[in-house]
């Protein structure tokens, strides 16, 4: 996502920032002076604003942020400097790193938020990741109050349904899925951020094939209720931090017909049915819970299926690195016999969006 690059010599002194940063983007801490902590950055390009919160009197923190400056490029994000010794000399320091705006350290605790509003005003796209923010957050609470039902063993009303798709749809027409990939991997929790992702996968890809609006809405409404059937699986398996044994997957694997289970006989439609259902059913029949071949399973079907898959290789949990968006990719394009490849060709174009949203390690 959207990130706001904190270089510091002392991280401890700038826990606070967490929250008020988090209106821009996703905190990111560099020790200064720590060589051998690894740097995560976002993709260049998802860096917003730069913050540098050190003494610009120790000559070894001054080369350390002279440094870290220099390789986000020649484009370099705005910089915000923050000044814990406010002399002539200092200020002269922060110009010659290239400060955009410098702001009193001893300020920052209430004047933060207003200064990167200044240092961001203008910045292209910026009002389309912030509405997008909001969108994933009014969706997510929607969610949460379709999986609270879920919990209590009560199916979630169509008309709850539809609004947490046409909250995504409604997102994803202000910005591209990268932005919403972005803003989405901020939620904690991992099957809250796995249905916001795979809806808006599914909402993207819709858009970009250019299918009915009425099918587009279907679509993600189904992509969003996928996982329905985990609200009723132990959290001890659903939340494991770690690879599941074969007891434990078989569990797990019961999550489809739970959910489908808790819709049947509600005003839910039949595609609707059918993607809770058979979302891990594969062409081959290998997939379960029915062993469905590929002339059994839907279109709908198989287009969530995609978004799935390719949303859980990217998607960050305690036991696994996230993928790629181009190794996510050739994961799926190696699925022959499982997934539709007439879809994952067509689903590239959401891939390479997705890979310049994914975090990337920076030597």
């Amino acid at each position: 996502m959207a990130a706001i690059l904190v270089l510091t010599d002392t991280p401890t002194r700038c826990r606070w920032m967490s929250g008020v940063l988090k209106g821009w983007g996703e905190p990111v801490v560099v020790d200064l002076l720590d060589p051998a902590e690894p740097v995560m950055l976002s993709a260049p390009g998802r860096v917003l604003a730069v913050i540098g919160d050190t003494s610009l009197s120790r000559s070894i923190s001054v080369a350390s942020l002279y440094r870290h400056l220099g390789r986000l490029g020649p484009n370099r994000p705005p910089f915000l400097c923050l000044m814990h010794e406010d002399t002539p000399r200092a200020r002269a320091q922060a110009q010659a790193l290239g400060a955009d705006r410098i702001l009193r350290a001893d300020d920052a605790a209430w004047s933060l938020g207003a200064s990167l509003d200044g240092l961001l005003a203008g910045v292209p796209g910026l009002d389309n990741v912030r509405a997008t923010m909001a969108g994933a957050v009014a969706a997510d609470a929607v969610l949460t109050r379709i999986l609270d039902r879920g919990r209590a063993g009560t199916a979630p009303t169509p008309e709850q349904v539809t609004h947490g798709a046409e909250i995504v749809l409604t997102a994803l027409g202000q910005a591209d899925v990268r932005t919403w990939l972005d803003v989405v991997w901020r939620f904690d929790d991992a099957t809250h951020q796995h249905c916001l992702l795979v809806a808006g996968l599914a909402a993207g890809f819709a858009r970009h094939l250019g299918i009915r609006e009425a099918d587009c809405r279907q679509l993600t409404q189904a992509a969003l209720l996928h996982d329905l059937g985990k609200t009723r699986i132990p959290l001890s398996v659903l939340n494991k931090p770690g690879l599941l044994d074969n007891e434990e997957a078989a569990v797990m694997r019961t999550h489809t017909s739970i959910g489908y289970d808790m819709l049947r006989g509600g005003d839910h439609s039949e595609a609707m049915l059918a993607v809770v259902r058979s979302h891990h059913e594969a062409l081959d029949g290998s997939g379960y819970p029915d062993n469905l071949r590929a002339h059994r399973i839907p279109d709908l079907v198989r287009m969530v299926t995609v978004c799935d898959v390719f949303a859980a290789l990217i998607e960050r949990r305690p036991y696994k690195r996230p993928l790629g968006g181009d190794e996510a990719y050739a994961i799926l394009r190696s699925m022959a016999g499982k997934v539709d490849l007439d879809l994952v060709r067509a689903f590239q174009p959401l891939a390479e969006m997705a890979a310049a949203a994914v975090f990337v390690r920076v030597a």
